[in-house]
């Protein structure tokens, strides 16, 4: 378990730094929340309280040097307990979930406290909500619960309720190039990669090498053939879900959002997750058309988790949106 590098990622440093006074003060929450896009390192900063929760130095924690510092590193300590979307899967199903109960349930190997940690929280399907559920209500002291999940979770209200929220939103532009430019080589463009990314760096750094210029590229021309109704809207969903359908839509959402604000006189905006708000005179038709493309791609993308069937749910999209894509 990497839980130092959060130290290197600054638009952490303000949770860190509550974090770290709570836990000073004997008061770190028994269930956290963290609500991350991807790249803004939910994982790095869950990590890095699991650290400083199980940490046994005295002083500064995590000091990296004790016995449960070293067995986070090596990924061995027997009190950290975690549950993920298997590979392949939708859904977090019950017996994982029911599996990290039980293992919550025992007494803690170390004499500290356990930790349950819970990614992809928003992939928890209905029963095994409801059995984590049951933890959350009667927790024990010695017990710490963390999730993740992304800003449009669906988990029910009974659970996000009891927990503490940690919102992590993408650092101010200029800061996220600094660290970007700091990361690589020199001459790397981040502008691309960034804006692609939401404004999120480290998913940034993960698409500096994925071809954005060539995604770029193929994604104008499928949206011109499209409004130009040259091309089957078939054809081009089902190369959108062979290829990188998350990307094609973090792309279309910034595209989407750059079509509103140029619409309107505005300027481009640089990150897809910010929403666009419009006072009600300039909602013309192809304003409305362009806002509805919009919230069906957050829509899809949301949906990503589940088992919806992505090549039909693309074919949907853009043909519901060709009066968008051609305003």
């Amino acid at each position: 378990m990497d839980y130092l590098t959060a130290g290197s990622l600054p638009w952490l440093a303000e949770a860190q730094r509550r974090l770290r006074e709570a836990g000073n003060a004997g008061r770190l929450p028994h269930s956290s929340l963290i609500l991350s896009a991807p790249g803004l390192g939910a994982l790095h900063l869950t990590n890095w309280l699991t650290a400083l929760a199980l940490c046994e130095a005295r002083a500064e924690r995590p000091c990296g040097a004790c016995a449960s510092c070293g067995l986070l590193r090596a990924d061995t300590h027997p009190d950290v307990h975690r549950v993920a979307l298997a590979e392949d899967a939708r859904q977090i199903k019950v017996d994982q979930i029911r599996d990290l109960t039980d293992a919550l349930a025992t007494k803690s190997y170390r004499g500290g406290c356990k930790i349950g940690i819970v990614e992809d929280a928003e992939a928890l399907n209905s029963n095994g909500a409801n059995a984590f559920l049951k933890t959350l209500e009667e927790p024990s002291a010695d017990t710490l619960l963390i999730m993740i999940a992304r800003p449009s979770h669906r988990l029910p209200a009974t659970i996000a309720s009891r927990c503490l929220r940690i919102v992590l939103r993408p650092p101010e532009r200029a800061e996220a190039l600094a660290w970007l430019q700091r990361q690589g080589p020199p001459g790397v463009e981040w502008e691309g990669p960034l804006t692609l990314a939401g404004g999120a760096p480290l998913l940034a750094v993960a698409l500096s090498a994925e071809g954005i210029a060539e995604l770029d590229t193929a994604m104008r021309e499928d949206l011109k053939a499209l409004a130009a109704g040259a091309v089957d809207v078939t054809l081009v969903a089902e190369r959108w879900a062979r290829t990188s359908p998350e990307l094609r839509l973090i792309w279309l959402e910034n595209w989407i959002t750059w079509r509103v604000h140029t619409c309107c006189g505005g300027h481009n905006s640089s990150q897809s997750a910010e929403p666009v708000r419009l006072p009600a005179a300039l909602l013309k038709p192809k304003i409305r058309a362009l806002f509805e493309l919009l919230d069906a791609a957050r829509e899809l993308r949301r949906l990503a988790s589940t088992g919806v069937n992505q090549q039909l749910a693309l074919e949907a999209l853009l043909a519901g949106g060709r009066d968008a894509l051609a305003a």
